[in-house]
């Protein structure tokens, strides 16, 4: 797998923290990415974590596809009755997909694998189809307190490499996040349609 082996140690070791915090985080974001989908939908959580988000779209009536590199959070997710599987973000995706939910996860690639990374999705997506992406804003790669490799987007750059890659960016709104790592950070909520 190609994920970053200290980034998924420092998953391994905090898994029960992360899906601690994971359970209050606000979920307006993903009632509003819901409210976009048709009955039933077949979503792709990529990055699920501890299947926090991916329970909550099955208790919706939808079809999530929870997807994560680290085996404790993929242990976690299954815990909840989801059919969570161990991939990375090379691993082929199993689309077609109505929607695409990637919360904080795809900030772990390396800057130079997120076009082929956001392609991928695309390609994975019908038509149409809503992707809601929240990452980190601002300028370079490096790790955060805890040992996570990181990178880091203007809010231009993003939204152009969304544009490039197929999408059609429908709204973008910056937040301070606090995840973690405990230091709350500015983020970009972007909901974009392939």
């Amino acid at each position: 797998m190609s994920a970053d082996p200290d980034t998924l140690a420092v998953y391994a070791a905090r898994a029960a923290d992360y899906a601690a915090m994971a359970e209050g985080l606000d979920d307006q974001p993903l009632a509003a990415f819901l409210a976009l989908l048709p009955p039933g939908a077949r979503i792709l959580d990529l990055g699920c974590g501890p299947g926090v988000q991916a329970a909550q779209m099955a208790a919706a009536g939808h079809h999530p596809d929870p997807v994560d590199a680290a085996p404790e959070m993929v242990a976690l997710a299954k815990a909840r009755g989801l059919p969570a599987r161990r991939a990375d973000f090379d691993a082929p995706l199993q689309g077609p997909y109505d929607a695409a939910w990637a919360s904080f996860s795809l900030l772990h690639a390396p800057r130079a694998d997120l076009p082929r990374h956001l392609a991928a999705i695309h390609a994975a997506l019908k038509p149409g189809a809503p992707l809601h992406l929240g990452m980190k804003l601002g300028h370079g790669e490096g790790r955060d307190a805890l040992g996570r490799f990181y990178t880091y987007y203007t809010r231009e750059d993003l939204l152009d490499l969304l544009t490039a890659a197929g999408f059609t960016v429908t709204r973008a709104d910056e937040r301070i996040e606090t995840g973690l790592s405990g230091q709350p950070a500015p983020g970009l909520l972007v909901t974009a349609h392939a």
